[in-house]
């Protein structure tokens, strides 16, 4: 993973890494592989990970089908 720092703007650059490992899951593997885990306890886990995905992909394509009403937006304040 590489990130460019431009004009000396480190702290730009930081944030973009940490963007970066945030959306490939590094965060989520470090904290995994900090202590062990037991198979049975993987197991469970694994499995309530694939219902909350199931879950979600049936939620959307109901949202799609315009059988659920779509979430609202979060107004931001003017920056």
């Amino acid at each position: 993973m590489q990130v460019l720092v431009r004009d000396n703007n480190v702290d730009q650059a930081l944030r973009v890494l940490k963007k970066k490992m945030q959306r490939e899951g590094l965060f989520r593997e470090f904290k995994a592989r900090s202590a062990y885990e037991k198979p049975s306890e993987k197991r469970i886990r694994e499995k309530a990970e694939a219902v909350r995905r199931q879950r979600k992909l049936a939620r959307k394509k109901l949202q799609r089908e315009g059988l659920l009403p779509a979430p609202k937006k979060a107004v931001r304040a003017g920056r």
